[in-house]
């Protein structure tokens, strides 16, 4: 245990120093969402979304021990690199944005590295709050849907203020791997994957087991896909410029 904590210690400095400043992350946040189509600024992400999203992807992101990264799972991925294990996953949110903003398109071990540097300046330059306004505004969710706002519109005809606790945990689970969770291509592993996220929010706190079957037997409200560029809800754009 104790060599992975150093492990990871070591992955984390090396690459510290050489990676540039984040004080442009809401600029590059801009550009992306400009890019793909999706209203800049967006409203902030609603609370059943980052609660589903956080207890998924990274149920330590609001602890005054995380600096952004896990050192565990650092220290697990780059003893991994060295054994050639399979990958073993643990990104952080500040990790999976850092990559979207700064790495799209590396791949290795070095764009892991830069990422873990990058994450860790992320959580120190940016309130949380923020760095969820940013993620949500530039993952992608599938069926060409960059943004939440543009994804929740595509999939549920609404925004996404108005999502259910059933509907939210489907949008974090295409996050994971949207080829493979889109519920109109794979509605089986999405729906197994909303199960999870579901178990996940059961498992924190956030909801009741009680409260998770009695989402799960309502109808999802999945939405065919509409023609052209036009969504079939308001794209809102009323937020505030993340800081």
């Amino acid at each position: 245990m104790a060599f992975l904590v150093l492990a990871g210690v070591a992955a984390i400095v090396a690459p510290f120093a050489i990676t540039p400043s984040v004080n442009d992350a809401a600029i590059l946040v801009q550009a992306q969402a400009e890019k793909h189509g999706a209203g800049y600024p967006a409203p902030a992400p609603p609370q059943r979304f980052s609660q589903a999203l956080v207890a998924t992807e990274d149920h330590r992101f609001y602890s005054v021990f995380d600096p952004g990264v896990d050192p565990f799972a650092v220290g697990r991925a780059a003893l991994g690199q060295i054994l050639r294990w399979r990958d073993q996953g643990g990104s952080t949110i500040e990790q999976q944005l850092a990559k979207m903003l700064y790495t799209p398109r590396d791949h290795g071990t070095g764009a892991k590295l830069e990422q873990v540097a990058l994450a860790i300046k992320l959580s120190f330059t940016y309130a949380k709050p923020d760095i969820l306004a940013m993620y949500a505004s530039v993952v992608y969710f599938g069926s060409g849907y960059y943004g939440l706002e543009n994804a929740s519109c595509g999939y549920f005809g609404k925004p996404a203020a108005s999502l259910t606790w059933a509907q939210a945990a489907m949008m974090v689970g295409i996050i994971d791997a949207p080829s493979i969770y889109n519920p109109r291509v794979n509605p089986e592993y999405a729906s197994a994957r909303e199960r999870h996220v579901l178990a996940r929010l059961v498992t924190v706190g956030d909801i009741t087991e009680a409260q998770a079957k009695a989402e799960l037997a309502q109808p999802i409200g999945l939405i065919a896909k509409a023609s052209g560029k036009n969504l079939p809800c308001h794209q809102a754009s009323q937020g505030g410029p993340v800081k």
